[in-house]
């Protein structure tokens, strides 16, 4: 893209406030070097990133790039052998602390809300977390190389600090005693030159000796080093060149760490200034309150309440601009003043911030083309810049972009053919606009001439347009009115200012009779128009209605559906209740039934089973008695049940088999060991029987013994069960085993967390029938099996 249509369009000012919302050097020298692309899919790709990054700072705000700075040239350095200092080392672990946790930031996102062009880019980043903990490990926040950076600097240090010690321990003692606390000028210890001195009074030079290292400026105070610590601080200087040495040798290993990694370092640099400039472009968006556009290339342009970026909100008028499918140039006609070349400067700059990735100031629905240049001749005394133009000028710069544009080029001509004779102009602005015309190209242009309203008119794809203008009030509305050629408004304005009536009839028969009959067209054009807007807010305003009504109606069904299922919930409460009642009777009746065969000892009597079922059938819950009777209206159609089939018990939630039929409203079924009456409403078929449960079935047992049977499972396999389900088998299979008279059975539970098994001995420890319990031992399962003793 040609740098003077950057400029004439203001585009460097969008980049200088983009500039502003990144957080890296990097990511500012990347917003400062943005150029629009003329690729579509490239284009598209920028905004796809643009916009996941809008769709981050929506849900959790922009990422912080804290710490992360450009270390290149220190890279550069660690590479041919040059040593880095703490700060740079510092520096460089800041960095790569700061990548990874924008790279967890992004990856956190990207598992509720997909950003993939992010998360692909991010996921770039190497996370270099052994060199920042080798570089940490050795300096500190502060860029000091710590005495943990190695053993021997340990120990330097410590003699260090010893050193130290003993010479302020020895300048103590002498600054204490009184015969040398009156040389003094201070009684204070202090350093020159990394060695310890004490202030003397300039007359007791000679008294102490040893070396002066400094005096006053007015000379009555001299610093001395004792000769009596000379040597210890001889010792002590010794012992800071060694610390120097241990240090540069650490530096050194250091850098050589960086250097290995100094090519994965600097793309991770490159990578965070990267995301630094989208986000920076989601931050502008949201600023600007910008949407994503719609991008083609096919030079359709499209635009909806679209603002200038560079004037403030409250200021700028909207703009609706369509270009590239009825029409494909538009001619602005009407006075100065009116808004055309911002309007110009407007859809010229919007179409270079999509091409280059930025949301642009519109409504959404707006669509963008990439072309694959944009031209534009825009300069006078009513640009934004107050740049002024001569005829030259303008012609020199409308021929250069003749040479170069193509049809798919965006032209964008600001007061063409002025500067000149009107006549001669005129002519010459029609020349121009028909050879753009005929080469297809998306062609704006604005004139004062009027010859080109009914150029524009009489050709096919050219369409006039104006700026509207308030007679009422003298002045421009700032709205783009395309279909209507611009009136010069003249002699309204000029009645309304109070020019005498004799004057402007005059005036008016000056004007030729084409003129008028122009001027009335555009007056039609004009209350039409006015019209269609009146029209347009009143379907506006019903469509407003109707979604006000959607909306509450929506509202309303929110509200019954939220109704509903609180409704729903709770009934689910209640049965939940009545089940648990139901449970607790049935509990109640299996203790006595347990309690009788105690009693009894061998048997229980045919009668007491009829009265414990009776008592259960008067437990059970009368929805679930309704629903049986319902289940027994729909099995109507289904063959009768007869003695050998298979059925499901609904009041005991069990499998059994039918053994004989008594009469046509109950039947005798097997059940496990037990054998009972219930009801043919209670009775669901599950499928045919064989002539061996037939024959099983047929044997008629009319009392529950206690004895061994042979169908008595001692083993109960558990493994994947939830507790809750476990327990209630638990409970079943333990009711089995002490009526079958098993002394031992076996629950097998599996190891996994140890969940099941704690509960089910929880359970067995209160149990009335169980004697004991252990785990299994080698061979019979171990850990994952409970062996029971019964009583």
């Amino acid at each position: 893209m040609d740098d003077k249509i950057l400029h004439t369009l203001e585009y460097q000012k969008v980049l200088n406030t983009l500039s502003q919302y990144t957080q890296t050097s990097m990511g500012k020298a990347r917003a400062e070097q943005l150029k629009p692309s003329v690729q579509l899919e490239n284009v598209k790709h920028l905004l796809a990133a643009t916009d996941q990054a809008c769709t981050i700072d929506r849900l959790k705000g922009s990422p912080s790039f804290g710490g992360i700075t450009d270390n290149t040239d220190s890279l550069k350095r660690a590479r041919i052998g040059g040593t880095l200092n703490p700060h740079e080392l510092l520096a460089i672990a800041n960095t790569i602390n700061g990548s990874r946790r924008l790279k967890r930031f992004i990856t956190h996102i990207h598992e509720d809300e997909s950003v993939d062009i992010l998360f692909n880019l991010s996921e770039l980043i190497s996370e270099q977390k052994p060199l920042e903990d080798a570089i940490k490990a050795c300096i500190d926040e502060s860029a000091e190389v710590m005495d943990s950076a190695s053993p021997e600097l340990a120990q330097i240090r410590r003699d260090l600090r010893n050193g130290e010690a003993r010479i302020r321990e020895k300048l103590d003692g002498m600054i204490r005693s009184q015969s040398v606390s009156k040389m003094l000028q201070d009684q204070l210890i202090t350093i020159r030159g990394d060695r310890f001195v004490i202030p003397v009074k300039a007359e007791y030079r000679s008294y102490f000796g040893g070396i002066v290292h400094d005096q006053s400026g007015s000379g009555a105070t001299l610093f001395i080093e004792p000769e009596s610590i000379v040597s210890m601080n001889n010792k002590l200087r010794e012992t800071r060149m060694k610390e120097e040495r241990e240090i540069e040798v650490i530096l050194q290993k250091l850098t050589a760490l960086v250097a290995e990694q100094c090519d994965l370092i600097r793309d991770d640099i490159d990578i965070t200034g990267q995301l630094d400039f989208i986000f920076a472009k989601a931050r502008l968006a949201h600023s600007m309150k910008a949407s994503l556009p719609r991008m083609n290339d096919r030079g359709y342009l499209k635009l909806k309440k679209a603002r200038h970026p560079l004037i403030p909100t409250d200021k700028v008028v909207p703009t609706d601009v369509e270009l590239g499918n009825s029409y494909t140039s538009i001619i602005v006609t009407g006075p100065n003043t009116g808004g055309k070349t911002v309007t110009l400067k407007t859809i010229g700059l919007l179409n270079l911030m999509a091409m280059s990735g930025l949301f642009i100031p519109a409504e959404d629905g707006s669509q963008m083309c990439v072309f694959d240049a944009i031209y534009a001749d825009i300069g006078d005394e009513q640009s934004i810049e107050q740049s002024l133009s001569t005829f030259s000028s303008h012609m020199t710069n409308i021929i250069r972009i003749l040479n170069h544009m193509t049809p798919k080029s965006l032209v964008l001509l600001d007061e063409v053919g002025a500067g000149t004779d009107p006549a001669e102009g005129s002519a010459l602005a029609i020349a121009i606009l028909e050879h753009i015309h005929r080469m297809e190209c998306r062609m704006i242009a604005t004139t004062h001439y009027s010859e080109l309203k009914a150029y524009a008119y009489e050709r096919k794809g050219v369409i006039n347009a104006s700026m509207e203008f308030d007679i009422n009030t003298l002045s421009p509305t700032y709205r783009l009115l395309v279909g209507v050629p611009g009136r010069s408004n003249a002699f309204a304005i000029a009645e309304r200012l109070g020019l005498p009536g004799k004057i402007l009839d005059f005036a008016r028969g000056e004007v030729t009779e084409e003129d008028q009959r122009v001027e009335h067209m555009i007056a039609s054009l004009e209350e039409n128009r006015h019209a269609a807007e009146v029209e347009r807010s009143k379907a506006e305003n019903l469509r407003r209605e109707l979604d006000e009504l959607r909306s509450r109606h929506e509202r309303e069904l929110a509200k019954l559906e939220e109704q509903r299922d609180k409704y729903v919930e709770k009934a689910r409460l209640d049965a939940k209740q009545i089940v648990d009642k139901a449970r607790r009777e049935a509990e109640e009746i299996i203790a006595d039934l347990r309690k009788l065969a105690q009693e009894e000892g061998a048997s229980v009597k045919e009668h007491k089973l009829i009265a414990a079922r009776k008592r259960l059938d008067e437990a059970e819950p009368e929805q679930k008695r309704k629903t049986a009777a319902r289940r027994s209206a729909k099995q109507e159609d289904r063959r009768s049940i007869e003695p050998g089939d298979e059925v499901m018990v609904y009041s005991l939630n069990q499998k059994g088999h039918v053994v004989e039929l008594a009469g046509s409203k109950e039947a005798l079924v097997q059940l496990g060991i037990l054998k009972m009456k219930v009801s043919m409403d209670d009775l669901e078929l599950v499928s045919g029987s064989a002539s061996s449960k037939k024959t099983q079935a047929q044997r008629h047992v009319t009392t529950l013994k206690r004895t061994r049977d042979e169908n008595i499972r001692n083993e109960l396999d558990l493994r994947g069960a939830n507790l809750e389900e476990a327990l209630i088998e638990v409970d079943r299979f333990m009711d089995e085993a002490f009526l079958g008279n098993l002394g031992q059975v076996s629950i097998i539970h599996g190891k996994g967390t140890g969940v099941l098994r704690t509960g089910i001995q929880d359970y067995l420890r209160k149990h009335r029938h169980v004697k004991s319990y252990r785990l299994g031992n080698y061979g019979e399962g171990g850990a994952g099996v409970t062996i029971v003793e019964l009583k």
